[in-house]
């Protein structure tokens, strides 16, 4: 984050004294100078690798699995698929090169917050703008499109690609993908401290970890406060047999972001990939393995260190999105991918390369690659323990 930041945050917390956890791990984020952006975020030559950046395969599965969904709502002539998060363009990238069944259908949008991703998305695929899929709003306007005149407009000549800063703010349907954005959104941090020892109440109690200043007025430093009683009747319920010590991510982001993402979809899947867990397994573990940086393809430091400089992720608690509604799926992504097709694209590679090894022309080395990513995507310690969790809209 640019000193002209951390100023500003060491500023806010003068002024309106310690803030939550969620203030400034979006600010580290999302604000102005924080790591997304200023273009930080997935590659390989960036500061972590997610699935679509291993190489095209895993956008290749995706192709396969759209292709489904559109068979599943009778191939219609008009197929919105909404990436949230979509990073520079990776997976639609892939998606693309794989060229579905549904291609001429597919109206597919890169949904990002960040606008140097965004524009790193519309230098490397053909944009076009997002009236041409969802039509305008503004029915008093002079050149107001509706979004089914749109769709009629466009004909048949799919792909096409647009790109937003948020959910679109009309309903569709189609697949609304998220991969490894959950657990970007920001979260309060509580703590589990002993009883207040007033009177014969000895039950241990939930403090929330906040964000001040050491004494020096420089330095960003955790602080215990007393829980507002909404937040730690929130804890009790999710993670009651707590000890004392254990720490809770309280995810009012995620299940906003899931509450509204369900209500744009008239027709369709959800589909939502990231870390994940559940409240009563997180308070069992130390708070830094589900509360991780990245930065330069490693671990970072803490959180408050380098704001903007490093990914804060938080594991996503499934009990806690389910609040808003269960999932209907709810597998790992090597389970996931497997039940995709992947091992049909693997077996394919695999006799590519058995007949072009000797040559070793671009086909063989792509076929070889592709046996390689199937191996990182699938791995049961790494990509391949990810939770894919599912919503089946019907309308």
């Amino acid at each position: 984050m640019s000193a002209e930041a951390m100023a500003a945050v060491r500023e806010r917390v003068r002024r309106l004294g310690s803030l939550p956890y969620d203030d400034i791990v979006d600010a580290a984020l999302y604000g102005s100078g924080g790591f997304f952006a200023e273009g930080g975020g997935a590659g390989r030559r960036a500061d972590f690798l997610t699935s679509p950046e291993v190489g095209p395969l895993f956008g290749a599965v995706v192709s396969r699995f759209l292709d489904e969904e559109w068979d599943r709502l009778g191939q219609p002539d008009f197929f919105v698929v909404v990436e949230a998060g979509a990073g520079r363009g990776a997976l639609a990238a892939g998606v693309l090169a794989a060229k579905p069944r549904c291609l001429k259908a597919l109206r597919y949008v890169c949904v990002e917050r960040s606008q140097v991703l965004r524009a790193r998305i519309e230098s490397s695929l053909a944009v076009e703008p997002a009236i041409n899929i969802f039509g305008t709003l503004d029915h008093d306007d002079d050149d107001f499109i509706a979004p089914s005149v749109a769709a009629s407009l466009a004909g048949s000549r799919g792909p096409i690609v647009t790109v937003l800063d948020d959910l679109p703010a009309l309903s569709f349907s189609g697949v609304l993908f998220a991969n490894e954005l959950l657990d970007n959104l920001s979260f309060r941090l509580m703590e589990r401290v002993g009883p207040r020892h007033e009177g014969s109440d000895l039950r241990p109690r939930w403090a929330e970890v906040r964000v001040g200043l050491s004494d020096d007025d420089q330095t960003l430093v955790e602080v215990l406060v007393e829980a507002s009683g909404d937040l730690e009747a929130e804890a009790e319920r999710l993670a009651p047999d707590a000890p004392v010590g254990a720490r809770l991510p309280l995810q009012a982001g995620a299940q906003s972001w899931l509450h509204r993402a369900l209500s744009i979809l008239d027709r369709g899947r959800l589909v939502v990939i990231d870390y994940a867990d559940h409240s009563s397994s997180l308070v069992t573990r130390p708070w830094r393995d589900w509360v991780r940086t990245y930065r330069a393809q490693e671990r970072g430091g803490h959180p408050l260190d380098d704001l903007g400089e490093q990914d804060i992720t938080c594991e996503v608690a499934v009990d806690q999105l389910a609040r808003v509604r269960a999932p209907d799926l709810d597998i790992s992504q090597s389970e996931w991918l497997t039940r995709h097709g992947v091992g049909v694209l693997v077996a394919e590679a695999r006799d590519t390369w058995h007949e072009r090894a000797a040559i070793g022309d671009l086909r063989a080395m792509v076929a070889r690659s592709r046996i390689g990513e199937a191996d990182a995507l699938t791995d049961p310690k790494g990509l391949g323990a990810f939770r894919v969790l599912e919503w089946v809209i019907d309308g």
